[in-house]
């Protein structure tokens, strides 16, 4: 069985690869902007419209009293915003779109392509059948979370950029009002929190016994989001530039 420092060093082993190639051609601009919605509708109808739902289920699931508040906070403000966004957090993500001037009414019967609805599959089981701690790690720790999480652990470590707003991709490339990236300000309120918050669930609240189907079920998220990202950048028209 990992003991918890072990734990810790799987977990930050998965995250760190949380990196996609394409991710550097949406941020420079060179996806065309009339396939930019292909990654706004993929992004909201696999996991941003429902992340409540999805750290929910972790919440019912969960017999830890301390564990489940922590959940539960998260829940409140993804759902209502009311402890710092003000509005539900997948309503301020439609205000990208809309800012861009594209037409939000349809994204309620967004037809996922094949790779998102293979890793839509995947967190629905995730989070539904494997335990609230299988739910949790998928969750807090892999969709909210990014390869810099060991600076959040670490002060010595790479911490996450935080660039000005200005300084945003949609708003360089795209022509993005900042005021459109309420979701981003809001995240930036909350997420120190959010972060400590979910390595205080995984690394206090899950026993040893759990630890190795933890980071199995991590690996199996990664796997699922590089695949999903590879079609977004595939129906995007980008291609994987040689090393």
């Amino acid at each position: 069985m990992m003991d918890r420092d072990q734990f810790r060093e799987a977990l930050l082993g998965v995250m760190e690869k949380k990196e996609h190639w394409a991710s550097a051609l949406f941020a420079d601009g060179t996806v065309p902007r009339h396939l930019l919605p292909i990654h706004l509708e993929q992004e909201y109808a696999t996991y941003v419209r429902d992340f409540p739902v999805l750290v929910a289920r972790a919440y019912v699931a969960c017999p830890l009293a301390v564990v489940r508040r922590e959940l539960i906070a998260n829940v409140y403000e993804e759902e209502t915003g009311g402890l710092a966004a003000g509005r539900p957090h997948p309503e301020l993500f439609l205000e990208i779109p809309r800012g861009l001037g594209l037409d939000v009414a349809h994204y309620e019967q967004i037809e996922l392509l094949p790779g998102a609805r293979a890793y839509r599959g995947y967190l629905d089981e995730a989070t539904l059948e494997r335990g609230w701690e299988v739910a949790a790690a998928v969750t807090v720790l892999f969709l909210e979370g990014t390869r810099y999480e060991r600076g959040e652990l670490d002060p010595r470590a790479e911490k996450r950029p935080v660039p000005p707003l200005e300084e945003h991709p949609l708003v360089r490339h795209y022509g993005l009002p900042v005021e459109s990236l309420a979701l981003t300000k809001a995240h930036r309120k909350v997420e120190g929190e959010h972060r400590a918050a979910a390595w205080r669930t995984l690394l206090e609240g899950i026993g040893s016994e759990r630890r190795e189907a933890v980071v199995d079920a991590l690996k199996g998220a990664l796997a699922h989001w590089l695949a999903y990202r590879d079609g977004v950048a595939e129906a995007c028209g980008l291609v994987r530039r040689a090393a």
